[in-house]
């Protein structure tokens, strides 16, 4: 990870990643109060009420943090830093929901829209694709 606000959108992003199913899984509470803890993000005046898991966090705010995150021009390491971090939430649990494989299918969206992005980026999200849509069948 990088800086300590690009850490901390990560994590956000992670936390409305885990929401947008409905529900929290405890692998994926797990997960996420590790990373916290592991980048001292758990007292994060920001991060400490979405770990407390008072107010649902809604798929429009995930999706808007995600473009955030990503801005005008992401670069290939913010991709696959996000992807490896989207996945190993998602896959935490066991279970792909069809709201996470929509989370993922608008993260393409959005590389889409980046003329800059790679081919190998291309290669890794299509590998990450099938696996969804393998999970999700």
């Amino acid at each position: 990870m990088k800086n300590k606000t690009q850490t901390l959108q990560l994590l956000k992003i992670l936390i409305g990643a885990a929401w947008i199913d409905g529900e929290i899984q405890a692998e994926e509470r797990e997960y996420l109060h590790k990373m916290a803890a592991e980048n001292n993000l758990v007292h994060d005046p920001e991060i400490k009420p979405l770990l407390s898991e008072l107010k649902q966090v809604k798929p429009d705010e995930c999706y808007t943090w995600l473009e955030d995150y990503l801005g005008e021009h992401p670069s290939k390491d913010d991709y696959e830093e996000l992807l490896e971090a989207l996945s190993a939430l998602i896959y935490s649990d066991g279970n792909v929901d069809t709201e996470e494989a929509k989370l993922l299918n608008k993260l393409q969206d959005v590389a889409l829209e980046n003329e800059a992005h790679s081919s190998a980026f291309d290669k890794l999200l299509k590998r990450i694709q099938r696996l969804y849509r393998q999970a999700i069948k």
